[in-house]
């Protein structure tokens, strides 16, 4: 434990000392104030302080243990990857680098089906709704979808036989990134690396503001930290200019005006509202009806009739 918390204030400190002062040095946007950055400072210091991802792996050991994915001290592991492929436990490194292709893999298409799936989307778009996305932004989001993406990707680490220490530092380096690549800043890391790893630039895109005369072109750029899978299945987006971030649907915008416990709670409604009916199963784009929550497709007129723009901070300058 005393590890995970270095490991915890160790990115806390990377954040307020190096990424900030980027956002006042080369901002994307130009904010009078930084009011609705305030509450995503506190669901950084409450989700990383809580180790989600840590803690779920640590649930999911014993679960290994049984499975036979994961030694303890009587059992050798029968049912993972250095068991099959008994190369990778001689060449440690090489077994990190194969568990965080997976690991990013499977954050691809998890992503893509929060955004896919109306009762995911009505967990994961409190995370969109930020109109002033800042360093802060990364751990903004539901905690019953933390808790569902912890348990995913710490599955992932569990079925990789990963040891617990690996997994902390692999789980900071990819958080690192995640939350550089929220950083409100107008630059990335240039026309090579960027298709390398996901940078400010990169990810601002999967943010924007839906477009109407462009209805799709916020479903890109859905990697954590590798871009190659958006390249790969034809969801990178390269080239556009620095976008307004947020929402278009009123209902989940509203979550900028909510303090943290009512944003929860607003998201259950969402959540509740989509999960019980068949539309929130439908895949598709939707919004959220203002009176029960029905998701409503995007593509019909009462949709289109009920999104209205959000207000958007000003441009840089």
């Amino acid at each position: 434990m005393q590890e995970a918390l270095l490991i915890t204030l160790l990115q806390v400190g990377i954040i307020a000392l190096v990424f900030r002062p980027l956002e006042s040095l080369a901002p994307a946007e130009r904010w009078e104030n930084r009011r609705l950055t305030r509450i995503d400072q506190l669901y950084t210091l409450l989700m990383l302080f809580g180790l989600f991802p840590l803690f779920s792996y640590l649930i999911l050991a014993p679960f290994g243990q049984w499975l036979g994915v994961a030694a303890d001290a009587n059992v050798e592991p029968s049912f993972n990857i250095k068991h099959w492929v008994p190369y990778l436990e001689r060449h440690p490194l090489l077994l990190l680098v194969v568990y965080y292709l997976l690991y990013d893999f499977v954050y691809y298409w998890m992503h893509r089906l929060q955004h896919l799936i109306p009762w995911w989307w009505a967990l994961h778009s409190m995370h969109h709704s930020q109109r002033q996305m800042s360093c802060w932004t990364n751990d903004r989001g539901s905690y019953l979808d933390g808790v569902l993406q912890s348990f995913i990707l710490a599955g992932v680490g569990v079925l990789m036989g990963v040891d617990i220490e690996d997994f902390a530092w692999l789980t900071l380096a990819s958080e690192l990134v995640q939350n550089f690549s929220h950083t409100n800043v107008r630059f990335g890391f240039g026309p090579l690396l960027d298709k390398l790893l996901v940078d400010p630039k990169f990810h601002r895109l999967h943010h924007m503001v839906l477009d109407p005369a462009r209805p799709l072109l916020h479903n890109c750029n859905f990697g954590q930290v590798l871009p190659v899978w958006d390249i790969v299945f034809g969801t990178a987006l390269y080239g556009e200019p620095p976008r307004p971030t947020g929402v278009s649907d009123p209902v989940v915008d509203a979550d900028n005006g909510r303090g943290l416990i009512a944003m929860q709670w607003y998201t259950l409604k969402r959540f509740w509202g989509a999960v019980r009916r068949p539309s929130g199963w439908r895949p598709g784009d939707v919004s959220f009806d203002a009176h029960d929550y029905a998701p409503i497709s995007t593509a019909t007129p009462a949709a289109a009739a009920s999104v209205a723009p959000p207000v958007t901070p000003d441009a840089a300058r």
